[in-house]
């Protein structure tokens, strides 16, 4: 499954986002300009937008909102990523050096926070109270989950519930707030616009999980970052907690050093331990069941090449191996 006969559908709108996300990322100050169009060209999946996008069009968007609403995701998804590499210390991204391994830490703090204001004023621009509502409790609930995150960083006791509270705050909020707010815009129903909600959430869980297992059993060429980073930063994700629960004491005084030293010294060990855990599998179970989820609230769209398109949007998103 490719993204490619998915983004043909909606070719102009995805042409309208990324001319707009240029068009609002000018600035007169010259470094905000440099590392804007650094972050924003160095490719990656945009798969936020795509689905904003697509979902409008499914609940049956015909004005020009869909457009700044798709943007807007996609410039709060961008502020994430500058913040998250400089909390994690990271270097590489998509393939490429991050933008604090290229300008530094405070440079890449203060452009993200560039980036979330610019996305706010953005917001005004739609004249709608519920938009502002429901992007200011997205992002306040991405910033908790940062927090949560953090907590859980060294801790090889984290419980499945307790990561399945990260994956939410962190990813699936936004994929869910955006798609409730495609909905929104098509004038749907308070139903519909849960409907669209939970698709959103359950395709953004279903994304995390496939990351969280190439993360152990995927190609560095193809993931663009280091296979074993999760590890590598001390990150327990849903493979490492699987093997925790169910390894040996061997394996799990394995798992917990490991996640407490963080590195990369023991990854070939505790690869070997998830395998014979099974914990790949079941990671790749969960997505699987979060994705026929995500399928079923489609229940509600009229049928239709867009409702087809997020439906293969859900298998691209398990599929992939990157």
């Amino acid at each position: 499954m490719e993204l490619d006969p998915i983004r043909a559908l909606v070719a102009n709108d995805i042409e309208a986002v990324n001319g707009l996300i240029r068009e609002r990322l000018s600035s007169d100050v010259a470094l905000i300009n440099r590392l804007g169009s650094y972050i924003i060209n160095s490719g990656g999946k945009r798969l936020r937008p795509l689905v904003v996008l697509l979902a409008a069009r499914a609940c049956g968007c015909r004005d020009h909102k869909h457009i700044l609403l798709a943007a807007i995701v996609e410039m709060i998804h961008t502020a994430t990523l500058l913040h998250d590499d400089v909390v994690d210390e990271s270097d590489m991204r998509r393939g490429r050096e991050t933008a604090r391994q290229i300008w530094g830490n405070g440079a890449s703090v203060l452009v993200g926070d560039f980036l979330y204001t610019r996305a706010f004023e953005m917001m005004v621009e739609l004249q709608r109270t519920a938009v502002m509502e429901i992007f200011s409790r997205a992002t306040n609930t991405i910033a908790e989950g940062e927090v949560l995150q953090l907590l859980n960083i060294h801790d090889p006791d984290v419980t499945e519930e307790r990561y399945r509270d990260v994956i939410f705050r962190k990813t699936a909020a936004l994929f869910e707030a955006g798609c409730r707010l495609a909905a929104l815009m098509g004038a749907r129903s308070a139903q519909d616009q849960a409907a669209m909600a939970a698709y959103g959430r359950h395709l953004g869980t279903a994304f995390q999980l496939i990351d969280d297992a190439l993360d152990y059993d995927g190609n560095a060429e193809e993931i663009g970052k280091n296979i074993g980073d999760d590890l590598a930063e001390g990150k327990p994700t849903m493979p490492f907690i699987y093997a925790m629960r169910t390894g040996d004491a061997k394996t799990r005084e394995l798992m917990r050093s490991a996640i407490r030293q963080g590195g990369q010294k023991q990854i070939e060990a505790v690869r070997e331990a998830i395998e014979k855990t099974g914990a790949i599998t079941y990671t790749y179970f969960l997505a699987n069941e979060e994705a026929d989820r995500a399928v079923a609230m489609l229940e509600r769209l009229e049928t239709g090449v867009y409702r087809d398109a997020l439906a293969a949007l859900v298998r691209f998103a398990i599929s992939r191996r990157y």
